[in-house]
C-alpha cells in the first residue's frame, strides 16, 4: 500500500471541523482556555493539560474511517471542558494522521510519548498498526494505550486496554444463527495478509466446522491488491453458500464489484462482512452488496435514544461523508474516552498505575449501542451486539444478540505487577 508522507504542521488552538474532504493537520492541539465560566461562577482551571494522544487516519484508504474517529474523538474532548476540565485541569488532545502507514503511525506514537508526554494514546485501525503503535508506546514507552477497532483478540498487555468487538462477539454468535437461517454450509474466506484476517479466519472456521459446514477456499492477499478475476472465478465454480469477507479497502472495492459481476448474489450467494458499516455505503454501489450481513455493536437504524442523539448531534457538527459508525471504530473511541474519564475521576489521578486498576472495571451507563462494561482481568470490553443486514442501501437489524462477553484471557496479578 502507498500513501505519501507529507510532514504537517499545526499553529494556534484552532479547533477546525473534521470532514471527509477535508484533512486535519497532523499535529493538531485542542485544549479550552484553562478560564472556565459555569452558571455565574468563574473559576480558574489548573492549567497544566491532561493530555490524550490519538493516532487517526486521516489520509490514505483508511481516511473516511480515521477523519469520522477523529471528528467524535474532538468532541468528546471538547464535552469533557465544557463541563470544566478533568481533575480540575483542562483535557488537550494531540492528533498524529497515521496515514494508513504502519510506520508512520509508530514514528507518531513515539512523538506522543517523548515530545508531548501524553497520559493516554488511543486510536489506530489496522491490527499491524495497534502493533506499530504498542511497540513505541506501550513497549519502549511504557504508556497506556487504549485500542478501538474490532480485531481478532488475544492482545493481552497489561498497558493496554482494547474497546471493541472480538471474535467471541462477532463470529462466534453470527456464524451459526447464519447457518440456522439459511442454510448455508460451504464458505470461502477471501482475505487481506495480515494478522486480523489470518486469527479471524481460524475462528470462522472453527464455528463453520462446529456447525456442520465447510470452508471450501481460504486466500489470502497484500494489502494492495487490486485484480480478483481468478478468485472470483474459483468462488463460482465452488459452490460456496457464503463468502466471508476479510478483504479490506482499497482492495474492498474491487473484489465486491468483481463478486457482483459475476453474479454471486443472483444466484444466491451470501457475503459477510463483519466490519462493513454504514460509512461503506458510499464506497460501494448499493446493489452490490445488497444482502450483505453485518456484526457490530451499534447500527444507525437502533431504535435507542442516547444513540439517536449522539448521531443527530454528531451530524449537525461534522456533515458530510465520514458518518459515525461502529465499523470505523467510532463506538470504540467513545468507550475508550468516556471509561478513561471515568477510570481517571475514580482513581482522582491519571498516574498510570492508579487509572489502570481503574479502568480493569470501570462502566458506563450509556453509549451508542447501550451501556457497556471493561470484563475485569480481561481488559476487554463486554458489549451489545446486533447482526444487520443490507437492504435497499442501509443497514437493517436482523437479530439483537444481546450483551456479550469478550472472552478473552484474564491477565493475572503477577502480569499487573510488573506493568514496569
Amino acid at each position: 500500500m502507498s500513501a505519501s508522507r507529507r510532514q504537517h504542521c499545526c499553529s494556534g488552538t484552532t479547533r477546525p471541523e473534521v470532514h471527509a474532504a477535508r484533512r486535519l493537520p497532523s499535529g493538531r492541539r485542542l485544549r479550552q482556555n484553562p478560564e472556565h465560566e459555569t452558571g455565574n461562577r468563574r473559576f480558574q482551571m489548573d492549567p497544566k493539560p491532561i493530555k490524550i494522544g490519538l493516532i487517526a487516519e486521516l489520509t490514505g484508504p483508511l481516511s473516511f474511517m480515521g477523519i469520522a474517529n477523529a471528528n467524535l474523538t474532538m468532541m468528546l474532548v471538547d464535552d469533557i471542558n465544557a463541563k470544566g476540565g478533568l481533575l480540575g485541569r483542562p483535557v488537550e488532545l494531540v492528533i498524529e494522521d497515521g496515514e494508513t502507514i504502519d510506520s508512520v503511525a509508530k514514528a507518531k506514537a513515539a512523538k506522543l510519548v517523548d515530545v508531548d508526554k501524553v497520559d493516554v494514546i488511543v486510536g489506530g485501525i489496522y491490527s499491524s498498526t495497534r502493533l506499530a503503535i504498542k511497540s513505541e508506546a506501550v513497549t519502549r514507552g511504557r504508556t497506556l494505550y487504549i485500542y478501538t477497532e474490532q480485531y481478532e483478540g488475544q492482545e493481552n498487555d497489561p498497558l493496554i486496554f482494547c474497546t471493541g468487538p472480538v471474535p467471541a462477539q462477532q463470529v462466534d454468535p453470527l456464524i451459526p444463527w447464519l447457518m440456522k437461517s439459511t442454510g448455508a454450509k460451504r464458505f470461502y474466506l477471501p482475505s487481506a495478509d495480515y494478522i486480523w484476517p489470518h486469527l479471524l479466519n481460524k475462528a470462522a472456521s472453527r464455528a463453520v466446522h462446529a456447525n456442520g459446514g465447510e470452508i471450501v477456499g481460504e486466500e489470502y492477499f497484500p494489502l494492495d491488491t487490486v485484480d480478483f478475476r481468478r478468485t472470483v472465478q474459483q468462488i463460482m465454480a465452488s459452490g460456496t453458500d457464503v463468502v466471508f469477507n476479510t478483504i479490506v479497502p482499497p482492495g474492498l472495492t474491487p473484489f465486491l464489484e468483481e463478486l457482483h459481476k459475476a453474479g454471486f448474489g443472483k444466484r444466491g450467494g451470501r457475503i459477510v462482512c463483519t466490519y462493513f458499516d454504514e460509512n461503506f455505503f458510499n464506497l460501494v454501489p448499493s446493489e452490490q452488496i445488497e444482502g450483505l450481513y453485518s456484526c457490530l455493536d451499534y447500527y444507525q437504524e437502533l431504535d435507542e435514544p442516547f444513540g439517536r442523539a449522539l448521531l443527530r448531534r454528531y451530524s449537525e457538527r461534522f456533515p458530510g461523508g465520514a458518518t459515525l459508525t461502529a465499523g470505523s471504530g467510532c463506538t470504540g473511541h467513545y468507550r475508550a474516552i468516556k471509561m478513561w474519564e471515568a477510570a481517571v475521576k475514580e482513581a482522582g489521578s491519571v498516574e498510570r498505575d492508579a487509572v489502570i486498576q481503574a479502568l480493569d472495571h470501570v462502566r458506563i451507563a450509556e453509549g451508542p449501542g447501550g451501556p457497556a462494561e471493561m470484563v475485569p482481568g480481561q481488559h476487554h470490553v463486554r458489549m451489545n451486539m446486533y447482526i444487520a443486514q443490507a437492504q435497499s442501501g442501509r443497514f437493517r437489524i436482523v437479530k439483537n444478540l444481546g450483551p456479550i462477553d469478550p472472552n478473552e484471557q484474564v491477565l493475572s496479578g503477577f502480569q499487573f505487577r510488573n506493568a514496569g
